[in-house]
Order: C-alpha cells, then sequence, then structure tokens
C-alpha cells in the first residue's frame, strides 16, 4: 500500500525533495499550538532532480544525511511526497459495508478500469470519503495511485540519507494541510472562502485551489524561480551558485531592479493569472476571495503587492510558522525567510498528529 492515508502517532520528519533543496521540518504539539522542534534546508546539485523525479539517488540521499546532521534531531522516521502530476486520484463508488480489506482487494480487482498502468508496477491507497449523495447503500471512496518505481525512489533516497519513509503522500495535500495553518491570516470566515495557492518553485508553478479547506483543482505548469537565475548568470556573465545567491542576497548592478527583476515579476503575474484563467474556465467558479504565493520565488520583495493590485485578488505571502514558538536551536529569522517555501514539508511534518 502507498500510505497516504495512514495514521499515524509518532513524531514523523517532514521532508520535501524539490527540484533544487531538500528541507526538513519537525513539529511537536502542545494542545492546539504548535512548535518548531527542527528545521534545516539543504541545496541539491544541479540535475539531481528533474521534472520533480529523482534522477541522481546518491546525490539526494547525502543531501539528506545532511540535512539531517544541519537539523540536529533525532527524529529517524519521516513523511515524504509525491507530486500530483505523478499520482492518478480518482473518487469512486463501492458497497458500503465492505471491511477495509474486501475494498483493497475489490480495488484491486477493478484498478485496471481507471489506471492506466499494469497494476503490478503500482502503488495504490484508498480513503472511505462517506455515504454517497445518490444511494445510501453505496460509499465514496478516493482512490490514489502512483506508480511504484516514484515512491520507491524516495524510500531509497530516505534510506540512504538514515532515515526511514513512514507516509508517501501527495504534495497537494500536504499543502491543504499546511493552508489550515494560515485561518488567521485569512480572516475567520476562512469555512467558506475559495483560497488560490499559488506555489512557485524553481522549475515549477502549481495553482491548487481550496473551497472549504479542500483542494478542488490542482494544476503544474512549466515556471519558476530558475528562470530569474538564468536571466542573472546569462546579463551579468556569473556561475550558477553565484547568481543564485545573489539573486537571494543582493550585491547586483544599478540595472538589476529596472532591467531583469521587474520584467521577472511581471511575468509572475502573467503566469498566476493565465493559470486561474484555466481555472475559471473549468467550472463553477469566476473568482476566488484571497491569493496564498508560496514557494521560494513569492518571497521577492513587492510581488505580493504587484500581484494584489495588477489582479484585482487579496494577496498574501504564505507563512505557516506565524503561530508557533519555536525551539531555541531554530533560526528565527532564517525560518521566517524561508517559510513560504517550507508549506509542503510542513505539512508533511503535521502528519504526525492525524
Amino acid at each position: 500500500m502507498l500510505g497516504i492515508f495512514k495514521k499515524k502517532a509518532n513524531t514523523l520528519l517532514g521532508i520535501d525533495i524539490s527540484s533544487t533543496s531538500v528541507k526538513l521540518i519537525e513539529l511537536s504539539r502542545s494542545g492546539s499550538r504548535y512548535k518548531v522542534e527542527a528545521y534545516a534546508v539543504e541545496p541539491l546539485p544541479l540535475n539531481a532532480i528533474v521534472e520533480k523525479n529523482i534522477a541522481e539517488l546518491e546525490m539526494v540521499g547525502q543531501a539528506i544525511a545532511k540535512l539531517v546532521l544541519k537539523a540536529h534531531t533525532s527524529v529517524k522516521q519521516a513523511a515524504v511526497a509525491v507530486s500530483g502530476s505523478a499520482v492518478i486520484t480518482k473518487t469512486i463508488e463501492m458497497d458500503a459495508g465492505l471491511t477495509d480489506d474486501e475494498l483493497e482487494n475489490q480495488l484491486k480487482i477493478e484498478a485496471d478500469q481507471y489506471i492506466p498502468y499494469p497494476i503490478e508496477e503500482v502503488a495504490i491507497d484508498f480513503e472511505v470519503q462517506g455515504v454517497s449523495v445518490r444511494s445510501s447503500d453505496k460509499v465514496n471512496v478516493l482512490l490514489a495511485a502512483c506508480r511504484k518505481e516514484n515512491v520507491e525512489v524516495r524510500e531509497a533516497a530516505l534510506t540512504l540519507g538514515g532515515l526511514s519513509a513512514k507516509v508517501v503522500e501527495i504534495e497537494a495535500y500536504a499543502m491543504e494541510r499546511a493552508c489550515g495553518l494560515l485561518a488567521d491570516q485569512l480572516g475567520n470566515d476562512e469555512e467558506d472562502l475559495t483560497v488560490a495557492v499559488v506555489d512557485i518553485g524553481a522549475t515549477m508553478m502549481t495553482l491548487s485551489v481550496l473551497h472549504n479547506r479542500q483542494t478542488i483543482y490542482t494544476r503544474e505548469q512549466m515556471f519558476g524561480g530558475k528562470q530569474l537565475t538564468d536571466e542573472i548568470q546569462r546579463r551579468y556573465g556569473l556561475p550558477v551558485e553565484e547568481a543564485g545567491r545573489a539573486k537571494k542576497h543582493g550585491g547586483l548592478p544599478d540595472d538589476y531592479d529596472r532591467e531583469v527583476l521587474t520584467p521577472f515579476k511581471d511575468a509572475v503575474v502573467q503566469q498566476v493569472s493565465r493559470s486561474l484563467q484555466f481555472f475559471f474556465a473549468a467550472g463553477q467558479y469566476s473568482q476566488v476571495d484571497y491569493i496564498v504565493l508560496a514557494g521560494g520565488t513569492s518571497s521577492i520583495v513587492g510581488l505580493e503587492q504587484l500581484v494584489q493590485e495588477k489582479i484585482g485578488t487579496p494577496t498574501l505571502v504564505a507563512n505557516p510558522f506565524a503561530n508557533m514558538t519555536l525551539s531555541n536551536k531554530v533560526n528565527a529569522g532564517a525560518l521566517t525567510s524561508d517559510a513560504p517555501s517550507l508549506m509542503i514539508a510542513c505539512g508533511l511534518a503535521m502528519r504526525s498528529f492525524d
């Protein structure tokens, strides 16, 4: 089984393997208050991840080992995620009254109707969502399927890094869980809101739309912060590491803001607007209440104001840690600066409390 919906009582590290880095979050909880016990980010070598797939297993394993040392954590069990494009999800009706084992056997028999891969190459999981509205003797079952190699390569990377994978989840679900922490920022009537979460990573931008805290739409497209790094490299003749550093910490020539950063910010607004148009074209919604920017690129100064101004929707940068306490080994300034890119890692760490 894939373990997407598995219940887990022990502390889990949230490990997000993204295209340019590996991120770790460890949380504890007292009552309803969370505490960040450990956090770290470790960059990945170029091309270790290609289009969200692990291409260089050894490199990723080494980065995870460094990450664990850097975080000073003794926890050895982890939750990790596969990207939405690697997963097929489908809600199907099945007979009510079947046990979990009977459901699982039935799904394995019927899975080839829903999954375009040979069943022996696929890891599947399911969760009963409740009684069907059409018939009280049927239940809605959410089926999630993913090629085994996508799960196994992540498990292998964690093993090389000295960890064991207890949960393999879908990135969109981890993002949805972390969004529950933004309630204060979104106002109290969050239950009725439609929120567009735009996660802009290095190479991929993912739009997830949540209504009543449930994901109702996701779309991935090739666009990200690497385009800005590439342009800095090209224009100023810098090697890739230096370009990345300069993008984050400054020190570029005076024309950078006008010639490079402003056109890139305009391109981000254009991509966000375009993604939302695809969502509106797909169905019953013609607007969203909020846009939440996540991912490393959303830390660019002034980007949220520009998105809000041009699209006309209240926009904020995600910080899932705003109401959390921090252990004394966590650097508060670094955590705040990295917060928008830690949403998935945070949502994975929250699996400890499901």
